[in-house]
C-alpha cells in the first residue's frame, strides 16, 4: 500500500501480519508489526529505508504507484539491519545510478551483507542532501540501537524519520497514532523499548537532549516499525525520556518458575501481602509466559522478586535462561527480591542472588527458602515478606 503522509512524501512500506517472533526467537510479536519505507518526491527522488528482503516485491509495487523506481537519486540508509535494508539489492537493480547514503559504519555494514557495489555517499551529523524544495539533514545516532544507526531530519516538513527508535512492532491497517487503539499502541511502543532500547537509556537521554537543544521543530515522527505519530509526537519522546530516566512507579513484577508448586504457593502468598500493602503487582511463572510481556511490565516497576525451585543444585533452566536476559537490560535503581523452595540442597536462591551481584545489585530483603512445601508457619512469613517488600518498594 502506498500512502501520502504529507503532500510528496508517501509511505511505501509494508504490513506483516503475521510475523510472531522477531529477532530470532528473542521477541513475541504477537500483533505483528511493519517495515516502514518512506519515498520522497521532489526535484531529486529520495527512499528512505527499505524493507525486510522477503517482502521487496511489495516495496517495488508500491514505488511503482507513485514513480518509477529508476527515477530514484538517494536510497537513504538509516540502519544496516536486514529488516530495514534487505530489499535494498532489489532496489539497486532498479536503479543502479542512485546513490546509497549513510553512515561509515552503515557503509561497512551494508557491505558485509550484500558486497554490493555501490556508489556510498558516507555522512555525518548535520550534513545535509538538498531534493529541492526540500532537503534531508542526517542526526547520526550509535547505539540506538546498533553502532550505524541514524535519523533523517526534513526541516520544511518537520519530519523526523528516526528509523527504529520511536516504534513499534503493531501491524495495523491505520497509519497513524490518532487512527488506532491507543493502549493498544502505547503498549506495543513500551514493549518495544523494554526488549530492544532498556539497556541503551543513557545514549538515548543524551541522543533526545542533543535534539532538544537543536531547537529543531518536530511536527511528525515516522518510524521504521508501527504507525506513524503525526497528532501528539510529544508523547513518544515523553515516554522515552521517562523511560530513559528509570523512572518507575509502587509496582511490583513476580517472576516464578516451580517443579512441584513449592515455589508457586509462596509466590502467590508474596503476592498478596504486596497487594495488601496497596502495591501493583504482577505475576508471571516463565515456564508459561512470554518473556516480552514480562519485560515490559518490568520497565515501569519498582521492584522485580524471582523465584524457583532447586534443581541439579541450580535454579531451574527456564528461570535461568530469563534472568540472564534481564542481566543483560542492566536494570538500575530496582529493589530485587529471592526465594524458593528446595529438597535437600537449596542452591537455586544463592544462585539467583549471585546472578544479580555479577551486575552489582544486592537483594533488597534477605532471601526466603522453604524446605519441600510450605506449611502454614512458611506461607505467613511469604506474606511477611510481601508486606515487608512493599515498605521497600514504597520508600524506594
Amino acid at each position: 500500500m502506498a500512502l501520502e503522509i504529507i503532500p510528496g512524501i508517501y509511505s511505501v512500506g509494508v504490513v506483516d501480519w503475521n510475523v510472531r517472533s522477531f529477532h530470532g526467537h528473542t521477541y513475541s510479536t504477537n500483533r505483528g508489526s511493519t517495515y516502514n519505507s518512506y519515498l520522497i518526491v521532489d526535484e531529486k527522488i529520495a527512499l528512505v529505508d527499505t524493507v525486510l528482503g522477503s517482502f521487496a516485491g511489495e516495496l517495488i509495487e508500491n514505488i511503482r504507484k507513485i514513480i518509477a523506481p529508476e527515477k530514484i537519486d538517494y536510497i537513504i540508509a538509516n540502519h544496516v539491519e536486514t529488516d530495514h535494508s534487505g530489499a535494498l539489492p532489489e532496489i539497486m537493480k532498479l536503479c543502479p545510478k542512485a546513490k546509497v547514503v549513510g553512515t561509515q559504519k552503515c557503509k561497512e555494514g551494508l557491505f558485509k551483507h550484500y558486497y554490493g557495489n555501490w556508489d556510498f555517499q558516507v555522512v555525518h551529523s548535520q550534513d545535509k542532501i538538498s531534493l529541492g524544495k526540500r532537503s534531508l539533514t542526517f542526526i547520526e545516532a550509535p547505539m540506538i540501537h546498533w553502532p550505524d544507526s541514524m535519523f533523517t531530519y526534513c526541516l520544511e516538513e518537520q519530519l523526523l524519520m528516526p528509523n527504529d527508535a520511536f516504534g513499534q512492532h503493531y501491524a495495523t491497517s491505520q497509519r497513524f497514532d490518532d487512527e488506532t487503539d491507543q493502549c493498544a499502541l502505547m503498549d506495543e511502543a513500551a514493549k518495544y523499548y523494554a526488549n530492544i532500547l532498556w539497556p541503551l537509556g543513557p545514549v538515548i537521554l543524551k541522543k533526545i537532549e542533543e535534539i532538544q537543544k537543536l531547537n529543531i521543530p518536530i511536527k511528525i515522527i515516522a518510524p521504521s516499525h508501527g504507525v506513524i505519530w503525526r497528532k501528539d509526537p510529544e508523547r513518544i519522546i515523553n515516554s522515552y525520556l521517562y523511560w530513559a530516566k528509570n523512572s518507575v512507579k509502587e509496582k511490583a513484577v513476580i517472576v516464578y518458575e516451580t517443579m512441584w508448586g513449592a515455589t508457586e504457593k509462596m509466590a502467590r502468598k508474596i503476592a498478596e501481602g504486596l497487594i495488601q500493602s496497596g502495591i501493583e503487582v504482577k505475576l508471571f511463572d516463565v515456564a508459561t509466559s512470554d518473556r516480552t510481556e514480562m519485560t515490559k511490565e518490568m520497565l515501569d516497576s519498582k521492584g522485580f522478586l524471582f523465584g524457583s525451585s532447586t534443581h541439579d543444585n541450580d535454579m531451574l533452566p527456564m528461570m535461568a535462561g530469563f534472568l540472564e536476559f534481564v542481566k543483560g537490560l542492566r536494570p538500575k535503581n530496582r529493589a530485587i527480591g529471592v526465594f524458593g523452595s528446595y529438597g535437600w540442597a537449596g542452591g537455586a536462591v544463592k544462585e539467583i542472588e549471585n546472578l544479580f551481584k555479577e551486575i552489582d545489585i544486592n537483594t533488597a530483603l534477605e532471601s526466603l527458602s522453604v524446605k519441600y512445601i510450605p506449611d502454614q508457619d512458611e506461607l505467613n512469613k511469604c506474606f511477611e515478606y510481601g508486606i515487608n517488600f512493599a515498605n521497600i518498594v514504597r520508600n524506594k
